[in-house]
């Protein structure tokens, strides 16, 4: 009798092992680990229809005895925690990965979920990783206070000098702007020295596109710093930093505020899209600017003359922007799903 297996999807953090199961109602199930083997069988409706499905899983590097495991309508999520806790170069003592498994993207920790990196960075105990929470911990609390100034500054000017708060907002608080995002560089040099695991290039990303905005555009042109966008631009930055950067802190001293971590997953809904459509605005503005000026223009050779203005390349940026906006608004949106999803299974 042919023996049929389910797709299988798993994932991992530093101290757990994470199995999905593609079969729905199942019944019957007899899941056990004996031996650093875990073993499945159930009654339910798969890849081969309404079946029997079995598999086995002889991991990688020793586990606890213990198994945790819930049936949902869908599918069986089997959470395993490993001996030690450490990353695991695969799952199984196999080299070849069995056919019937594969990652589970969904929840595998993506390279720009900085968070979690920082929540596992921050749980180990260790005196030379206790140093490096410190500094995680510092770098964000300067962070921190410093949008904390720019968004107070600008709330209680809007409410004192009302509209005409627009118009001068650069000259009141670029300069704090200038330091907190040039202090941002940090968060693209910390991979780089394997200090957390964040990726390199969606840290790069945020923070380059916010600096051409602040430096090329609002920094270059006088003409930009008295218009109102700059108010919009700067005011949706710092209310997304402000529930950002506490979060991290948080995170480094294994403490967590319920409505904080529900406003740093749930605030970049309205924010985030609006801050995209304020920094359009604000390189569409631009655009006559530098065809004027010639500001940045790219000398063509002498037989062609003339010179290639700027503005070419920030209309290329605007469509990288929404591109941008597309990807990192999925992304967020599964980083919110997985968070809460993770939740309620613990208070389940």
């Amino acid at each position: 009798m042919q023996i049929l297996t389910p797709h299988v999807y798993w994932a991992q953090r530093h101290r757990e092992i994470y199995l999905r199961v593609e079969l729905s109602d199942a019944k019957n199930l007899d899941i056990s680990l004996q031996e650093n083997t875990l073993q499945f069988k159930a009654q339910g409706h798969g890849a081969k229809g309404d079946n029997e499905y079995e598999f086995s899983l002889e991991f990688l590097e020793p586990v606890r005895p213990e198994v945790s495991h819930k049936s949902t309508q869908r599918q069986v999520d089997i959470k395993i925690r490993k001996q030690e806790e450490r990353w695991w170069d695969r799952l199984t003592l196999q080299e070849k990965k069995p056919l019937f498994l594969a990652p589970d993207f969904d929840r595998w920790l993506d390279e720009s979920d900085a968070e979690m990196d920082i929540f596992h960075l921050c749980s180990d105990s260790s005196a030379y990783l206790g140093l490096k929470k410190g500094y995680l911990f510092m770098y964000n609390l300067v962070q921190f206070l410093g949008f904390s100034w720019i968004f107070v500054n600008m709330t209680v000017r809007l409410f004192i000098l009302g509209q005409d708060s627009f118009y001068d907002t650069f000259h009141t608080v670029a300069d704090m702007m200038y330091f907190c995002q040039m202090m941002a560089v940090v968060e693209v040099i910390n991979p780089l020295l394997g200090l957390v695991k964040t990726g390199f290039f969606p840290a790069m990303i945020q923070v380059a596109g916010r600096n051409v905005i602040l430096f090329v555009i609002f920094g270059s042109l006088e003409e930009m710093q008295n218009r109102p966008v700059v108010f919009f631009v700067f005011y949706l930055w710092s209310t997304i930093e402000i529930f950002r950067y506490p979060f991290y802190m948080l995170a480094c001293i294994d403490t967590e505020w319920k409505l904080l971590t529900w406003l740093r997953y749930s605030i970049w809904i309205p924010l985030y899209p609006l801050g995209v459509v304020a920094e359009a605005v604000a390189v569409i503005q631009s655009l006559p600017i530098f065809d004027e000026t010639r500001l940045y223009s790219l000398p063509l050779p002498a037989a062609l003359g003339g010179s290639l203005s700027f503005s070419y390349t920030l209309q290329l940026y605007l469509v990288l922007m929404f591109l941008g906006l597309f990807i990192n608004f999925r992304h967020l949106y599964k980083q919110r799903k997985r968070r809460f999803r993770s939740r309620k299974r613990k208070v389940n």
